[in-house]
Order: C-alpha cells, then sequence, then structure tokens
C-alpha cells in the first residue's frame, strides 16, 4: 500500500512540474502568444514522459492559455483586441469596486510595506520579473480585502490572462514600468488616507493606462483580432 501511495503521489508530482514549467513559460511569454509549440520537445526539456506533459497540456487548453489542434499542433492561445477589452472590462469593474467596498478591511501597515518595496524596485531598477511579481501581490491583496470567494474566483479567471498582457505591453511600452510604480503609489497613497473613492478612481486609471498600452503591441504584431 505504502509503495502505491508513492508511485501515486510521483505522478502527480510529475504531472504538476509540467504543469508549473509550461504555465510559467507562457505567463512570462517566453512562449510567445500564437506561438507554436512541440510536445516532445517539451518532453525533452522537462525530462518527461508524454503523459505527464499532455496531463499538464490539457489542464492549460482548460485554462485558456493552449490550443490544442488535431492533426496540427500545438499553439499558445493568442492575444486578440477584444480580449484585452474584456479583460479589462471585468477589472475595471472588480477592482475599483473592491477599493471602494472593502478598502477599509486593506491593512495600513502592509499598505506602507507595500509602496516602501515599489519604491525600492523603482529606484534600483531591479529584475522586471520581481517587478511582475510585487505588481502582482499588490492586485491580490487588494481583491484578497473583499473576502468574498465569488469576486476572488472572477478575478483569479482572468489574472493569468491579464499576467500575459502586462508582460508584452511592459516588453514594448517605454517607461510602462515606471509609469506603473507611480499609478501603484497614487492608489495606495489613497488608501493609507482612508479617501477610498479616490482610491478607485486612482484604480480605475492605472487599468485604463494598462489596457491602452497593450494595443501598440498587438496591433504592431498584427495577431488576431
Amino acid at each position: 500500500m505504502e509503495r502505491q501511495t508513492s508511485s501515486a503521489r510521483a505522478r502527480v508530482s510529475r504531472k504538476q512540474t509540467a504543469y508549473e514549467y509550461i504555465k510559467e513559460k507562457i505567463l512570462s511569454c517566453e512562449y510567445k502568444p500564437g506561438a507554436m509549440m512541440n510536445e516532445q520537445s517539451l518532453c525533452d526539456e522537462l525530462e518527461l514522459s508524454r503523459t505527464p506533459v499532455r496531463d499538464a497540456l490539457g489542464r492549460l487548453e482548460q485554462e485558456g492559455l493552449v490550443n490544442i489542434m488535431p492533426k496540427k499542433g500545438l499553439m499558445v492561445s493568442a492575444l486578440k483586441l477584444g480580449d484585452i477589452n474584456r479583460i479589462y472590462e471585468v477589472r475595471l469593474l472588480l477592482e475599483p469596486y473592491a477599493l471602494r467596498r472593502y478598502g477599509g478591511r486593506l491593512d495600513q501597515e502592509e499598505l506602507c510595506r507595500m509602496r516602501r518595496r515599489m519604491k525600492e524596485q523603482a529606484a534600483t531598477a531591479g529584475r522586471v520579473s520581481d517587478q511582475y511579481e510585487l505588481d502582482d501581490a499588490f492586485h491580490r491583496m487588494i481583491m484578497q480585502a473583499t473576502k468574498n470567494r465569488y469576486l476572488m474566483t472572477s478575478y483569479e479567471i482572468i489574472k493569468d490572462q491579464s499576467l500575459r498582457v502586462r508582460v508584452l505591453s511592459g516588453n514594448e511600452v517605454k517607461n510602462r514600468l515606471a509609469d506603473t510604480f507611480q499609478e501603484h503609489a497614487d492608489i495606495i497613497d489613497a488608501c493609507l488616507r482612508e479617501d477610498w473613492e479616490g482610491a478607485a478612481q486612482a484604480m480605475t486609471r492605472h487599468l485604463e493606462n494598462a489596457r491602452a498600452a497593450a494595443f501598440p503591441f498587438l496591433i504592431g504584431e498584427e495577431v488576431e483580432l
């Protein structure tokens, strides 16, 4: 029984390893939207058999990050202009609302720590990946303050796609990361004043700017509209 249990855990571990590896490559846009992938190449990279890799690809297809096309192959899901609008339409509904309705639940000390970390990142021009991680933590902190699992579920559904958009726009649009720091600082400063309407308005401006920054990349790359 113990041997069977260990074997089952090993299978789950291999599947999870494949899933996390491929997903990270997609979300970081190392595997760009619309790029073709090769199953055997993925197996070779991961040093795994086809079974855990196929399981990972099936999960990623369900999450809208991979398209599995019979007799054609695997493709990283494209990002379309319509997708950008839909992603930010949802975020513009959720995040300003979270600040207006639940901002009072945010921990003021944590907000101060977040602002200091952002300032340090901006001053030292740290790794882009670290800045994205901090950005993600900031937005998740706001949504977690709602303690509403339905709102959080809605947020998590679009979070991964939104991350790809942010990575692409950050790479392509000059000074976007510096602008993002200032926009986050404006949101946090309003929160520290307990000006929840001001914080919500600052969040709205931030999300609208992020959406606008994504459009030039998509148009320039001539991705599917």
